[in-house]
């Protein structure tokens, strides 16, 4: 994340108010938010106490 220069608070914003999420491989789900000029997404894993983050990109702007 502090390559891409995507904060903390960006990622908590898309895994508790995603525009878009989707099924992804092996139990893992895909949340996507638009922000001004990014468009994130964020690959986990839910289990019953916690959410274990994969990845977090930033899939580009408009």
């Amino acid at each position: 994340m502090k390559w891409r220069k995507i904060s903390e608070e960006e990622v908590f914003s898309v895994i508790n108010s995603p525009d878009d999420r989707e099924q992804s491989i092996k139990g893992r789900i895909n949340l996507y938010k638009r922000f001004r000029q990014r468009y994130l997404k964020v690959t986990c894993k839910e289990s019953y106490k916690e959410i274990l983050i994969i990845s977090v990109v930033d899939k580009g702007g408009t």
